[in-house]
C-alpha cells in the first residue's frame, strides 16, 4: 500500500503520529515542542552527499539530544581512499538548533577542530566547513554551493510499533553542486558533472534499529537522474520510502531488497557485487562497490556499525510501462545498526 500523506500537522497533542504514508514534498509541519517521549530519544540531523566520478565529500550535522555530532568524510575514488573525521558535543538536548524544516533556516556547529556551516535561503544552499589536521597535518576548507533541479523530493512519515516513536524524512535528489574542497594545498574541483542529495531527519527513536540506504543522483544522456531506496525499521506498511527521479518527475516505487553477498565466515562481504530486486519485478539493479566507508563505535551504551559502500549501479527500473537502464552510474548503499 502507498498512502499519500495529507497537508498538516505531524503529531497528535500526546505526541503521536497523526498519519503515516509518503509525500513529494514537506506536508506535514513539524515542531519540536509537541514532542511527548522521553526528549533523549529525539534524533535530528542534516546530511548532505555531494559527488562525481572522481571524488565525494559528506557533512552531517547531527543532534541526537544527549550528543551532538559534527562529521566530514573525503572519499576518492580513483585510488581508492577515504577518511572521516568527526567531533562530538555532549547532552545538547536541540541547542544545535536544526530547523524544523528543509525549505529555509541555517544551522551552525563548532568546536576546536571543526566547523560547518549549513546557509539554506528558499533552496539555495551553501556548506562552507573546516576541520584542523584533517590530514595528518593538512587541514580541510570547502565552500560547495548547491542547487535544485525537481520540484518533488522523496518525504515519509514513519511510525515506531513503540509509543510517541515516529520518523519524519526527507531526501533532497539531483542537487547541482559547484564548489571546491581543498585539503592541505590540494584542490578538488566540484563544478562539473558534480550532484548532491540531502538525508533531512526529524524523530524520535528506538534504542536498535537498522537501516538500508541507498542514493544514486547523477546525469545521463543530459537528463538527470536519480533514485531514493530503502527499508529496515519502523512500521512501512502504509508506504515505502522508495522512488525515482528523471528531470522533473518522480516515480513511486515498490518495495525494494539489497542482496549483500555473505561471505564463507557468514557475514557481509560489503566490496562484493549486490542485487537490488523489488517485490514486483521493476527494479533490478547490479551494484559494483569501489570502496567502503567503514565506521564504528562501542561507548558501553552507546554503539553503531556503519558500512556506507561506493560503487556503481547498472540494471533497469520500471516506471509506468517504460524501462529506464541505469548504466554505469555512481552512487551508494549502506547498511547501518544503531544501539542509541
Amino acid at each position: 500500500m502507498q498512502h499519500k500523506l495529507e497537508p498538516g500537522d505531524l503529531l497528535y497533542r500526546d505526541g503521536n503520529l497523526i498519519e503515516a504514508g509518503y509525500a513529494t514534498s514537506l506536508v506535514k509541519t513539524y515542531d519540536r515542542s509537541k514532542i511527548k517521549a522521553n526528549k533523549f530519544r529525539i534524533k535530528e540531523w542534516d546530511y548532505y552527499y555531494i559527488g562525481n566520478d572522481n571524488h565525494g565529500v559528506a557533512f552531517t550535522i547531527a543532534d541526537n539530544s544527549y550528543m551532538a555530532l559534527a562529521s566530514i568524510s573525503f572519499l576518492d575514488f580513483t585510488k581508492p581512499y577515504e577518511i572521516t573525521k568527526s567531533e562530538m558535543k555532549w547532552f545538547t538536548k536541540g541547542k544545535i538548533g536544526l530547523p524544523p524544516t528543509s525549505k529555509t533556516g541555517d544551522v551552525r556547529i563548532k568546536t576546536k577542530k571543526c566547523e560547518i556551516y549549513f546557509q539554506n535561503d528558499n533552496g539555495k544552499r551553501r556548506i562552507q566547513a573546516s576541520f584542523k589536521r584533517f590530514v595528518g597535518e593538512k587541514d580541510f576548507r570547502c565552500d560547495i554551493y548547491l542547487k535544485e533541479t525537481n520540484e518533488d523530493s522523496m518525504v515519509i512519515a514513519t511510525p515506531f510499533k513503540k509509543d510517541k516513536h515516529f520518523y519524519y524524512n526527507q531526501k533532497i535528489n539531483c542537487l547541482i553542486a559547484g564548489g571546491y574542497v581543498k585539503i592541505g594545498d590540494d584542490i578538488y574541483d566540484f563544478n562539473k558533472d558534480s550532484f548532491g542529495v540531502l538525508d533531512w531527519g526529524r524523530g524520535v527513536w528506538t534504542y536498535r534499529n537498522t537501516w538500508y540506504w541507498s542514493s544514486l543522483n547523477s546525469i545521463d544522456h543530459g537528463k538527470y537522474i536519480g533514485f531514493n531506496l530503502g527499508y529496515g525499521f519502523g512500521d512501512t506498511s502504509m508506504a515505502s520510502e522508495n522512488m525515482l527521479f528523471i528531470d522533473n518527475k518522480s516515480y513511486k516505487l515498490d518495495n525494494v531488497r539489497f542482496d549483500i553477498p555473505i561471505n564463507s565466515r557468514g557475514s557481509d562481504d560489503f566490496l562484493k557485487p549486490w542485487k537490488f530486486r523489488s517485490e514486483d519485478g521493476s527494479i533490478d539493479l547490479t551494484f559494483t562497490p569501489i570502496i567502503n566507508r567503514h565506521a564504528s563505535m562501542n561507548a558501553i551504551f552507546l554503539k553503531s556499525i556503519q558500512n556506507q559502500v561506493f560503487g556503481r549501479f547498472n540494471g533497469t527500473i520500471i516506471v509506468e510501462d517504460r524501462r529506464v537502464m541505469i548504466n554505469d552510474l555512481l552512487g551508494f548503499a549502506e547498511k547501518v545498526i544503531n544501539w542509541w
